[in-house]
């Protein structure tokens, strides 16, 4: 059932602070998306399929508002919020992989797209090759940036983060730091990306998250970082889609890079890891920026999934 977003929702933001979105309801909840078509059509452009755009943590679809217009004319895009983030419900559940691929793929269904182009930042990227490589007969292609690509060994992440990671997973600590402190939003668009985000393009990510129970989604993401073969689950799905990332020669992917610092998951290293086994590839270097790119580069970002968009033989 589609509906319009007008209601307050479990710990979600007042109604006056959030955006008017299409919503599909998924299991007991329901899932909050944009959707541009585009001039053609309420489907896709001429040839192409429409794209998905998945975030990460902490954002939602309002990360992708300076990507998307880039594809106007071209494809209908469309970005969810993921579940208990952004506008979307907050439901009594863990939080973990598992369960954000269970609702993704509820609204995936309850929208009947079966021939998409998969768009993921951060773990959005994550849960992209995650439906990627459990149903790869309803994916057209792939597009990455900043995101994770296979399990990490702790020795691998820059000092900071790792004791960054270790910070949020100690019980206790974690609670303290992102359900009491909101120290992921308050922190991710100053420090997380090359220029600070004004107030008013904070506000829409900071609004769905007023209390500390509305943060639970937040916490549960660090926490599943994949470092050091922990949690196995999580890893046990990368490994999955480490496979489909080299086996699936017919379906083109495009890792969009950005200059090399502390901040960024895709660094030199795991750029020349990329190009030795992930088949059908192009890399595409969009310039400087940090971990939230999108915030930094949309233009950038925009313009090589549309001109990559019209380069496939679609």
């Amino acid at each position: 059932m589609l509906r319009t977003l007008r209601r307050q929702t479990n710990h979600a933001a007042p109604r006056e602070d959030r955006p008017t979105m299409p919503t599909v309801d998924v299991i007991d909840s329901h899932i909050a998306y944009t959707n541009s078509a585009p001039a053609g059509g309420p489907d896709s452009g001429p040839g192409h399929p429409p794209v998905v755009f998945l975030h990460g943590n902490p954002a939602s679809s309002h990360l992708w508002r300076g990507v998307t217009p880039h594809l106007a004319g071209r494809a209908r895009a469309l970005a969810p919020d993921l579940i208990g983030m952004g506008a979307s419900g907050k439901p009594d559940i863990a939080y973990d992989f598992a369960d954000q691929a269970r609702y993704l793929d509820a609204w995936f269904d309850a929208l009947d797209l079966r021939d998409v182009v998969l768009v993921g930042h951060d773990w959005g990227g994550a849960l992209a090759l995650d439906r990627a490589a459990r149903h790869p007969e309803r994916v057209r292609g792939v597009v990455l940036l900043e995101t994770m690509l296979k399990p990490l060994a702790a020795a691998e992440l820059p000092a900071p983060a790792r004791a960054r990671f270790e910070a949020f997973r100690t019980p206790g600590v974690g609670e303290r730091l992102v359900l009491e402190q909101n120290v992921l939003i308050e922190t991710a668009f100053t420090g997380g990306v090359l220029t600070p985000l004004a107030e008013a393009d904070v506000r829409p990510y900071r609004a769905p998250y007023p209390t500390p129970a509305s943060r639970r989604p937040l916490l549960a993401w660090p926490r599943m970082m994949p470092i050091d073969g922990e949690p196995a689950d999580v890893v046990a799905r990368m490994t999955a889609y480490g496979a489909w990332l080299a086996d699936s020669t017919d379906v083109p992917k495009l890792l969009l890079t950005f200059d090399s610092s502390p901040t960024l998951l895709i660094d030199e290293a795991m750029i020349a890891w990329s190009r030795e086994h992930i088949s059908h590839l192009t890399v595409e270097h969009c310039g400087p920026a940090r971990h939230h790119a999108p915030e930094d580069r949309p233009d950038a970002i925009g313009g090589a999934i549309a001109d990559w968009l019209a380069a496939q033989a679609w």
